[in-house]
């Protein structure tokens, strides 16, 4: 591996808790960020500079001879820093490049894949090795609450032994072929960023070549996969390798049986909602697979913390809850809204699409899944998606998604800016209801909730 790494992007999610792995590691780090030089998301910046990594303006400044650049596939060779390495000749990875180098490397891997709950399902994998002592390396591209610390705010990777070593892998870009793991989570395979047939190729492919290959038997595309000596998981059903049964959903927690090696043991998960229960159920299985006793795993689980921008209780303001959630493509939406519905209360929902490609590539399936959802005592708010700068096809907006959304029977209003959105829910809620705050893409939905309740504090 290379000896000093220079990221470009270094704040996105899958960028920061790589590079504060390598740095963890003893590599040199450097890095840039266009937020940084717009002056957005300072804490996160000065968490890295913590680290140890320097930073630099997004301008190609800060690169020179004897660098790897670290960039994204998507980065455009006009961006400064691309532009700067091609001058220099400097090697160039992209972050699923490096990741697969690391989790290939090490002697027990674990990789989470799945269109949706990989950062759950990673979050638990790595509580439950770390607390029964077992030291891993994580890579996770949610803040792991469980390891949050005041000094660490960030903590979306967790830096341990090199030979033990569990990640997320990523489907949307491809990205999944580059993984050789030991164990393979296969949590779902539903439409997000590619085609359904393009997604069952890659999944199959992903678990084949992996030591040992977990199945989701109650995801239907999943559990159809031709995957040579799957090991299933799912509920109520006795050929599966791990079986849930009597499966109890409370408003925030849930408890199951899981049947084993002919042997049986209460689970008790510290988060509410049935894709959680699963979730869990694929993390079981997983630290299984790794070697671990299911007895003290379950007892870590339920310590559990969750991870932040997970169906996340921001707070309480005036007997108005506000939750904060990563939820964007059809899966998680859906599952997120089940959640929250069953509490029985109204809905304020705040949707920010992630980018114009994904709304253009899965527009229709979400518009479907809030207008099944959401009824007469709910509202859904559309601002426009998220724009980071480059060359993409803006067919589709807000607009668009809220007009799609009441033609199919459902609730809905747009704005272009989302903060003429949060004056309207702050005037609309009343006691007893609850605001969700969804979308992914953007660390800064994290201050806008905050600010919601902030402001339905002062009414």
């Amino acid at each position: 591996m290379a000896n000093h790494y220079f990221f470009c992007g270094i704040g996105g999610s899958g960028m920061l808790p790589l590079a504060a792995i390598l740095a963890a590691r003893g590599a040199q780090v450097s890095g840039s960020d266009r937020s940084l030089d717009a002056g957005r998301l300072a804490a996160k910046f000065d968490y890295l500079r913590g680290l140890g990594i320097d930073l630099h303006a997004q301008d190609g400044s800060g690169l020179s001879e004897g660098m790897t650049l670290v960039a994204s596939a998507a980065v455009e060779d006009s961006v400064p820093d691309v532009a700067r390495a091609n001058e220099l000749g400097l090697p160039r990875l992209n972050r699923p490049e490096l990741l697969a180098e690391m989790l290939n490397d090490a002697d027990c891997s674990i990789a989470v894949g799945g269109t949706s709950g990989k950062s759950t399902v990673t979050g638990m994998i790595g509580w439950m090795l770390h607390a029964c002592g077992r030291k891993p390396t994580v890579m996770n591209g949610a803040v792991m609450k469980n390891f949050a610390t005041p000094d660490a705010p960030f903590a979306s990777a967790l830096a341990g032994d090199a030979d033990l070593f569990v990640s997320e892998v990523d489907e949307s870009d491809g990205s999944i072929a580059l993984y050789r793991p030991q164990v393979a989570v296969i949590n779902n395979v539903t439409l997000d960023h590619k085609s359904m047939d393009e997604l069952r190729a890659l999944f199959t492919d992903f678990g084949n070549v992996a030591g040992a290959a977990l199945v989701n038997a109650d995801d239907e595309e999943a559990a159809a996969l031709s995957i040579d000596g799957a090991r299933r998981f799912g509920f109520d059903d006795d050929t599966n390798d791990y079986e849930g049964r009597d499966l109890a959903l409370h408003p925030t927690y849930s408890t199951f049986t899981l049947h084993r090696h002919g042997t049986s043991h209460l689970v008790t998960v510290p988060m509410p909602g049935k894709h959680n229960a699963s979730n869990a159920l694929a993390a079981l299985a997983a630290v299984d697979a790794a070697g671990l006793d299911l007895s003290d795993a379950i007892a870590a689980l339920g310590e559990f913390q969750g991870l932040k921008r997970r169906y996340e209780i921001v707070g309480e303001a005036n007997g108005i809850t506000v939750i904060d959630d990563f939820g964007h493509n059809p899966d998680k939406a859906a599952a997120t809204l089940r959640t929250a519905k069953a509490a029985g209360r109204p809905l304020h929902v705040l949707f920010q699409p992630h980018g114009y490609g994904p709304l253009k590539q899965m527009g229709d399936e979400l518009a479907e899944v809030f207008a099944d959802h959401l009824d007469a005592n709910d509202m859904l708010y559309v601002p426009d998606p998220v724009y980071q700068g480059g060359t993409v096809e803006k067919e589709r907006d807000g607009r668009w998604l809220a007009d799609r959304v009441i033609a199919l029977g459902g609730p809905a209003l747009h704005r272009e800016d989302r903060d003429a959105l949060a004056e309207l829910i702050v005037d609309d809620a009343k006691t007893g209801d609850m605001v969700l705050i969804m979308g992914a893409r953007d660390d800064t939905l994290i201050a806008f909730a905050q600010g919601i309740l902030d402001r339905l504090a002062q009414r």
